[in-house]
C-alpha cells in the first residue's frame, strides 16, 4: 500500500520502520528540519564560545523499555554503544539514597531492586521494610488497583521519607505527574516492568549521543534504504477524504500515520472532519474530542556550564522543594564528553524560562557546595510546555484507530505506558503493522 506518516518524532520513525519493513510504499512528512519530534537533537553554543549539541530534553531510558531497544537494534543503533548501562540508583550528593550493590546489579529481578533497597542509605530498616512490604503487596495484587487511585494514595502506608526520596521522584521521571494526581494504575505497570520484569529492566541507560542519532536518524536511513520518501521541512496543511483514498495537500495514499502531538492532530482531524462524509466526520469529531480533552505537563531542562564542574555519578538525585525544583541533574561530561555541562531537569515544571534558570542556579549553589562546580553558567534553558500529557487517574485516551485507513501514533495513544519514549515506540510500531488490518477506506 501507498502509506503516509506525518510526524517524524519517535513515534512516526518506529511506524515509518514497521510499515516499510511489511513492504509498503513509505512518506514520511516532518515539519522541522531535525527528526525526533519531543526527543531531538539540537544545537547550542557553550559560553566559552564552543559548539555543543544539546537536545531538547535530558531523557533517561530503562532496560524494562525492551520494544525500544529492540527497535533500535533493528535499524542498526548497538543500544549498548549509544546508552550508558547503570544499576538502579538515585543517589544523592551526601551519598544516600537508593543504589543497587554491585554485587546484586546482574541479579534477576526482583533480586536487584530488593538488596537496593535493602542496603538504601539513610533509610532506617522500619523505612526499608515499609517499602519491602509496600512491594510484595502490589506483586501479589498482580500489580492492579483501583482505576480512581492516585499514586500518592496507593503509597500512603510508606514511611515519609521513602516516598519523598524514591517514590516522588519515579513517579515524576515517569509519569511527569505529581504523585498526588499522578494515575497508580499506571505507576503499578511501569514498576511491574521495571523492578519485577527482566533481569536488568531496572537498570538506568542514559544516552551517550543525541536523542536524534540513537532512533530517528538510523530509522530514517533504514526507510529510504527500503525504498520509501522522507520529507523534512514540509508541513502538511490539508487532509481530506476522497474514498477510497486519504489525501494530503491533494496527494492520495491508501493509509495515512497521523504521528504527531495529540493537540496538533486533535485540530487537524477537525478540520478535516468539516469536509467529510458524515459517517467518517462523525468518527474524527469523537476521537479529536478525547484527544483535546487530555492535559498537559511541562518539562524544563536547564543546561548549565562551569570548566570545573563535575559530578561523582553521571546522575544525582536532588531535593526539590517550594524553591529549588530541579529533581535531578546530570554530568553530560560523563555521557557525551561534553566536559563541565549540566543539565537539570525540572518534571512538571511551571514558571517562565527566566525563574527556572534563576532558581536552578540557586539551587546548584545549595544542594552541590560540596563539589565545587565554579561558577555556573546557563547555556541554554528548554521548556517544553507540553512535554507530556498529566497522566492521571482513570484517564480515557484517544484509540489508534481514528476513522477507516486513518490510524495515529504518539505516546498519547490508549496504551499501558506513560508518555515515554518506549510509549511512543510501542504506539508507532503497533500502527505500523496493523496497516493491513485497519478498516477498508469504503468506496
Amino acid at each position: 500500500m501507498k502509506v503516509a506518516i506525518v510526524g517524524g518524532g519517535w513515534a512516526g520513525m518506529a511506524a515509518a520502520v514497521a510499515a516499510s519493513d511489511a513492504g509498503h510504499s513509505v512518506s514520511v512528512f516532518e515539519a522541522s528540519r531535525t527528526l525526533g519530534g519531543r526527543a531531538r537533537a539540537l544545537q547550542g553554543t557553550l559560553p566559552n564560545g564552543e559548539p555543543v549539541t544539546l537536545d531538547n530534553g535530558q531523557h533517561i531510558l530503562i532496560g524494562a523499555y525492551t520494544e525500544t531497544l529492540r527497535l533500535m537494534r533493528q535499524v542498526g543503533v548497538d543500544p549498548e554503544a549509544n546508552l550508558l548501562r547503570l544499576p538502579l540508583a538515585l543517589p544523592f550528593v551526601d551519598g544516600t539514597g537508593l543504589q543497587t550493590p554491585a554485587y546484586a546489579s546482574h541479579w534477576p529481578a526482583p533480586l536487584d531492586a530488593i538488596a537496593a533497597i535493602a542496603t538504601a542509605r539513610g533509610w532506617s530498616w522500619g523505612e526499608r521494610f515499609s517499602l519491602i512490604r509496600a512491594s510484595l503487596g502490589w506483586q501479589w495484587n498482580g500489580f492492579r488497583c483501583e482505576a480512581s487511585l492516585s499514586v500518592a494514595q496507593l503509597c500512603h502506608a510508606l514511611a515519609p521519607k521513602v516516598f519523598h526520596e524514591l517514590i516522588e521522584p519515579l513517579c515524576v521521571s515517569a509519569l511527569n505527574t505529581p504523585a498526588t494526581h499522578a494515575s497508580a494504575t499506571v505507576f503499578l505497570r511501569v514498576l511491574k516492568d521495571a523492578l519485577f520484569g527482566i533481569r536488568g529492566g531496572s537498570h538506568l541507560l542514559l544516552p551517550t549521543s543525541d536523542l536524534t542519532a540513537i532512533f530517528p536518524q538510523a530509522a530514517a536511513q533504514r526507510v529510504t534504504q527500503m525504498g520509501g520518501a522522507l520529507h523534512l521541512g514540509q508541513r502538511i496543511s490539508q487532509l481530506r477524504y476522497l474514498a477510497p483514498h486519504w489525501l494530503l495537500d491533494g496527494q492520495a495514499y491508501d493509509r495515512v500515520i497521523w504521528a504527531t502531538s495529540s493537540s496538533n492532530s486533535a485540530l487537524a482531524l477537525v478540520e478535516c472532519a468539516n469536509a467529510a462524509p458524515e459517517f467518517i466526520a462523525a468518527s474524527l469529531r469523537t476521537w479529536s474530542a478525547t484527544a483535546a480533552a487530555l492535559r498537559f505537563e511541562a518539562i524544563a531542562t536547564v543546561y548549565a556550564w562551569s570548566p570545573s564542574a563535575r559530578l561523582p555519578h553521571p546522575m544525582l538525585a536532588l531535593r526539590p522543594n517550594a524553591v529549588e525544583p530541579a529533581q535531578f541533574v546530570f554530568d553530560r561530561g560523563q555521557l557525551d564528553g561534553t566536559s563541565g555541562l549540566l543539565a537539570f531537569v525540572v518534571s512538571a515544571s511551571d514558571g517562565t524560562a527566566d525563574a527556572l534558570e534563576a532558581a536552578v542556579l540557586a539551587q546548584a549553589r545549595s544542594q552541590l557546595s560540596a563539589l565545587n562546580l565554579g561558577a555556573l553558567q546557563v547555556v541554554q534553558t528548554v521548556v517544553e510546555k507540553r512535554a507530556t500529557f498529566a497522566c492521571t487517574p482513570a484517564l480515557h485516551r484517544p484509540p489508534q484507530q481514528i476513522a477507516p485507513g486513518l490510524l495515529a501514533a504518539g505516546d498519547y495513544v490508549d496504551g499501558p505506558y506513560p508518555a515515554t519514549l518506549e510509549g511512543a515506540v510501542r504506539s508507532g510500531w503497533a500502527a505500523g503493522i496493523d496497516l493491513g488490518q485497519a478498516m477498508d477506506i469504503p468506496r
